[in-house]
């Protein structure tokens, strides 16, 4: 369970989700398909010899398919979100979306299936018959009490992990959030009296998970609509009345009176303040109904300031969320065969939770919270979702409780090394990027977009505002408004607006301006045309004048045009050259290449610099930088008249002691072939470079355009640095998406 306060429009979703190829999820080939022998060892008659094997041995799936790293998500949409039942296809988007969750936290592949029945058995029938296909079943947004059915059927019936994330995802976040939480208050979970507000998949799954934990069955209250479910109430199903207890209380506001805990999984408003008021000292409430909970932090603050208070929200302190378990619960499954996901599994995976959060919280993840907590305390009792140590946590606890307890069919051998290799699994620049996001919502910004009568821009200023990233100052003609109202915003005049043609400050601006430029052969006639023409230069002086925090530009003038009307206006850093990084975002890997925007042909010296102010924005994204100086040349063969450069700014950097790695001059494959670098045994670096210092712009710009056209990399930039006031250029081609991409890491202070 999990709601985001991030806005957005309902086109915008459309749009996301329509654009390009329509859906979120492709299948892509994990082996060479290029030649006429690749094709006959995938198909026939290659794949004659892997069919065997498995024929012989079925345990030979896993090391010949893609079964073992492969999770099923499954619907039948009777439950879809908050939305209710829409049917089976209605779900998909939701579907494809977990897929999209489990790779990119955990390296998961997965494919949405969406099964048309309500039937019970017809829904069982259809699944259980897929198990040749998976290492592992994902139930999404089926309602109960058929969810019920439908897991205990599966699981009794496969010999692969079958996991009810609605149910048991949320029961395990719960879980680790209440472990550190009895933890910070002295309790045990044994003594601790429970109230359950709320009796469907989730609630019932949570009660089950506490009680298999310690919790006594005898100091737990469910309540459901009608009230406490107590022994002897009539018309209680079995999954209810498995729960229920002698007690004579029979409203929530009875069951609350002395209780250490309440746990809501119900509806909006449930939990009022003077029923908190009657909990016990240092109240535990997880109130996590979505989208609205059913008390609002404040208010259970001001009803009991020493209140422990966690919701499934993002915009208050302890969410809880299911993208903290599920992937990584598969994970640690998947990698050791399991048949099955048992309670075990769970409890080790909310342990692990509640242990990580009790560690010293990385730079990234405090960033990413405002400041509002820095350490494990009462407002964090529950990891950030990206926090980077998760992948390499949660999976090798679940894979260690499988193997423990006998459902794991591959045992690891060594969980050092297999620590090491979960690690290497995902890239850390996604981490950071989605803490950047985390981050520019918790210290907004004002972002000048100078474009603001362009579509794109507009979209973005959309997106950046309703995400909650900051306020957007458009800069454009009194048609903004009209443009905005047509995009489907309800009240554009909200955005704010800024006309070089009306704005108060335009004589400021001519002086200003005409004082940078008067001994550059410009006349004040002409600054005066160049502050209510060009664009670029009047939100460049918004900038200096402190109207905005980041200024953001360049999808209607070629890039070299656009900085130069920016530079007219603002300076570089002290002793700094400005150049731009292209940020190649693969799925292990991250390439960081500069300067492929500005300087022709950079000396040693601007090589050098660019070298550490590039190290620099890679150790921000996460990567700990090797740096090559790239050149034709390997180590002078062949040798050449244009290495001086490349070899001045190597021996500038061994003066410098710079702590970070660095070699050249080298070739691509040198720099970023292991083979190739083996050929070299001095080289200094000790894997493949991440940086890329390039020897001039002709061949920086050809090969990062090159790469985003058809490498196959998510390309973030080209990224500017080295500007005294923090300033993005945008390709022509850039989406709404790149621009707030840019936005967000110019705000945060990532490229600087």
């Amino acid at each position: 369970m999990s709601e985001s306060n991030v806005k957005f429009s309902e086109q915008e979703a459309l749009n996301f989700h329509g654009e390009g190829r329509p859906g979120k999820i492709e299948i892509i080939a994990s082996k060479p398909m290029a030649t006429q022998r690749d094709l006959s060892l995938a198909y026939s008659p290659g794949v004659a010899v892997p069919v065997r094997a498995i024929a012989e041995d079925p345990g030979k799936a896993y090391d010949y398919t893609a079964k073992g790293n492969l999770v099923a998500v499954i619907s039948n949409g009777t439950a879809i979100l908050g939305l209710g039942n829409l049917g089976a296809l209605a779900s998909k988007p939701v579907m494809e979306g977990k897929a999209v969750l489990f790779k990119r936290f955990a390296d998961v592949d997965s494919i949405d299936l969406e099964v048309a029945t309500e039937d019970t058995d017809a829904f069982v029938n259809a699944v259980a018959l897929l198990e040749p296909s998976f290492g592992g079943i994902n139930l999404e947004d089926i309602a109960a009490p058929e969810c019920f059915i439908i897991e205990q059927t599966l699981k009794e019936r496969m010999n692969i992990p079958v996991f009810h994330d609605d149910q048991h995802g949320t029961a395990i976040i719960t879980a680790a959030g209440l472990i550190n939480a009895c933890y910070l208050t002295g309790r045990d979970l044994k003594d601790i009296k429970v109230v359950v507000n709320g009796a469907g998949a989730a609630a019932i799954a949570c009660t089950e998970l506490i009680k298999a934990m310690g919790v006594r069955h005898d100091n737990v209250l469910m309540c459901d609509r009608s009230g406490v479910i107590w022994v002897g109430r009539e018309g209680l199903d079995q999954w209810k009345s498995a729960h229920a207890v002698p007690t004579d209380r029979r409203t929530l506001a009875e069951a609350l009176v002395g209780a250490d805990v309440f746990l809501g999984l119900s509806a909006a408003g449930a939990l009022k303040p003077e029923m908190v008021k009657d909990m016990a000292p240092q109240p535990i409430i997880f109130a996590m109904a979505n989208p609205d909970p059913e008390i609002m932090p404040p208010d259970a603050k001001a009803a009991r300031p020493d209140a422990i208070v966690a919701t499934g929200r993002s915009d208050f302190p302890n969410q809880v969320n299911n993208v903290l378990g599920f992937p990584f619960i598969f994970r640690g499954a998947l990698d050791v065969r399991a048949t099955g996901i048992n309670d075990e599994m769970k409890i080790a995976a909310a342990q692990a939770l509640a242990e990580l959060a009790r560690q010293q919280v990385p730079e990234e993840v405090a960033a990413a919270y405002g400041g509002r907590a820095h350490s494990f305390g009462p407002d964090y009792i529950i990891p950030a979702p990206f926090d980077p140590r998760l992948m390499e946590v949660v999976p090798a606890a679940v894979a260690q409780a499988a193997m423990d307890t006998g459902v794991a069919r591959f045992p690891i051998k060594d969980m050092t090394s297999y620590r090491t290799a979960l690690r290497s699994r995902l890239n850390p620049t996604t981490s950071v990027l989605t803490a950047a996001y985390e981050a520019a919502r918790a210290n907004p910004k004002r972002v000048i977009f100078a474009e603001g009568d362009e579509d794109v821009v507009l979209r973005a200023a959309i997106a950046f505002r309703d995400g909650g990233y900051g306020v957007p100052v458009l800069v454009g003609r009194d048609d903004v408004h009209d443009r905005l109202r047509a995009l489907g915003v309800e009240k554009p005049e909200s955005f704010e607006l800024i006309n070089s043609r009306t704005y108060e400050r335009v004589p400021e601006m001519v002086d200003y301006l005409y004082k940078r430029l008067q001994r550059r052969g410009r006349l004040h006639r002409e600054v005066e045309r160049m502050v209510n023409q060009d664009r670029n230069t009047f939100a460049a002086l918004l900038l200096a004048l402190g109207e905005g925090d980041v200024l953001i530009s360049g999808v209607t003038r070629p890039y070299a045009q656009t900085l130069r009307q920016v530079r007219r206006v603002l300076d570089p850093k002290a002793g700094c050259t400005p150049f731009g990084i292209h940020t190649l975002v693969g799925k292990t890997h991250t390439i960081f290449m500069a300067d492929t925007t500005v300087t022709e042909r950079p000396d040693a010296e601007q090589l050098a610099e660019i070298a550490i102010q590039t190290a620099a924005v890679a150790r921000r994204m996460g990567h700990e930088p090797r740096v090559a100086f790239l050149s034709y040349s390997n180590f002078g063969n062949p040798e050449g008249t244009f290495l001086e450069g490349v070899r001045g700014a190597v021996r500038l950097l061994d003066g410098r002691g710079v702590d970070f790695e660095y070699e050249g001059e080298m070739a691509p494959d040198v720099a970023l072939n292991p083979a190739m670098q083996s050929v070299y045994p001095f080289s200094r670096l000790t894997g493949p470079a991440n940086v890329l210092v390039m020897p001039g712009l002709q061949s920086a710009n050809l090969s990062a355009k090159l790469l985003a056209e058809v490498g196959g990399d998510a390309v973030v930039g080209p990224m500017l640095v080295g500007m005294a006031q923090p300033v993005q250029i945008a390709p022509m081609t850039a989406s709404a998406s790149d621009l707030v991409t840019l936005a967000v890491l110019g705000a945060g202070g990532i490229v600087r």
